[in-house]
């Protein structure tokens, strides 16, 4: 099913997380935050726990390095303490820190980060060039206090970005992003030629490294996300673009992925999916070079980032067989049923 590597040349992997915390809602946010706090971030269970710390455990257990983009909004509603035991967690796991940012914290928060924050705008193209250079700006300055180093890379919450989302990046001197993703409605909105397509490109200066998105067995698009895909497709996806010659493959995952839905109890197909992704990319250095933004496309090369949008050099999406597929199906029963 995959093609063939054309002489063994590495694909640059980037195994990113989004960090966040939330309340289940806007109401009471003072009352339940505790308890989502912990959910979120430790995901205690009798198991262990399986939020953030399982994460790391296993990423940093097979020798790889991710990079975790932490949301810092909400604590400038509940302290920034909280954004620390975040930041201390990734960093002693030897981890990258960078920036996530879900603007619907904005009208939560006194006093006002912005002039128009009496409702609730969930989307940063929601808002102007202005207010996303604003936000981005305090955003980033309340990351850097907690991890005590600069931020260099972006995700937008929700993958949601638009032409003022890369020149406000550019206006606060952040110079990598990753918030594309082309299966999401609100991502790319005003992009120049329309929506985001697969391949990095620079937008406004700003290097922009889309999630990647393959073409599954029953050939639908489907990003290449954790919770959402069979090991196998997984597999199968990163042997096939390696083998055709791309040059990037970005991952998603979060931190309260390997939970179940609304509880902290593990859920032992994406925490096995999880670990056999990590030990597969592990053993085989000489095909994925996994790490932060950005790697290099060879040890002694530039990065393959080029204006026109064709920096990779394959044109086709990765494809994965039905049989990888019909084991997501099966596993998706599984999880229902059980």
């Amino acid at each position: 099913m995959p093609r063939r590597a054309p002489g063994g040349a590495g694909m640059n992997v980037y195994l990113s997380f989004d960090v966040e915390v939330w309340c289940n809602g806007w109401d009471a946010l003072d009352a339940r935050f505790p308890a989502s706090f912990d959910r979120y971030v430790y995901g205690r269970s009798k198991a262990g726990d399986y939020a953030l710390p399982k994460t790391l455990e296993i990423i940093a257990g097979h020798g790889l390095t991710g990079v975790f983009f932490v949301e810092p909004l909400f604590s400038a509603r509940f302290g920034a303490a909280h954004l620390r035991t975040i930041t201390e967690l990734i960093l002693a796991a030897r981890q990258d820190v960078q920036l996530h940012l879900h603007p619907e914290w904005t009208d939560e928060i006194r006093p006002r980060l912005i002039a128009d924050a009496d409702r609730k705008r969930q989307h940063l193209p929601y808002y102007t060039l202005a207010e996303q250079t604003a936000l981005i700006g305090h955003a980033r300055a309340l990351l850097e206090a907690a991890k005590g180093a600069p931020v260099t890379a972006f995700r937008a919450g929700s993958f949601a970005a638009n032409r003022d989302t890369y020149r406000a990046l550019a206006a606060n001197a952040l110079w990598v992003d990753s918030s594309l993703n082309e299966v999401h409605d609100h991502s790319g909105g005003s992009l120049p030629g329309g929506r985001p397509d697969r391949w990095p490109r620079t937008i406004d200066g700003v290097d922009s490294y889309p999630v990647t998105v393959f073409r599954d067995g029953f050939g639908r698009l489907r990003p290449a996300h954790v919770g959402a895909c069979s090991f196998l497709e997984m597999r199968e996806a990163l042997r096939d673009a390696q083998a055709a010659g791309c040059r990037h493959f970005v991952i998603v995952s979060h931190n309260f992925e390997m939970l179940k839905p609304g509880t902290t109890t593990p859920d032992a197909i994406v925490v096995s999916r999880f670990e056999r992704l990590c030990e597969f990319l592990a053993r085989h250095p000489e095909l994925f070079r996994v790490g932060p933004y950005p790697l290099q496309v060879d040890p002694a090369g530039a990065d393959a980032v080029a204006a026109d949008g064709r920096s990779d050099v394959a044109a086709d999406r990765p494809r994965v067989s039905a049989r990888a597929t019909a084991v997501r199906h099966l596993q998706q029963l599984a999880r229902r049923v059980y």
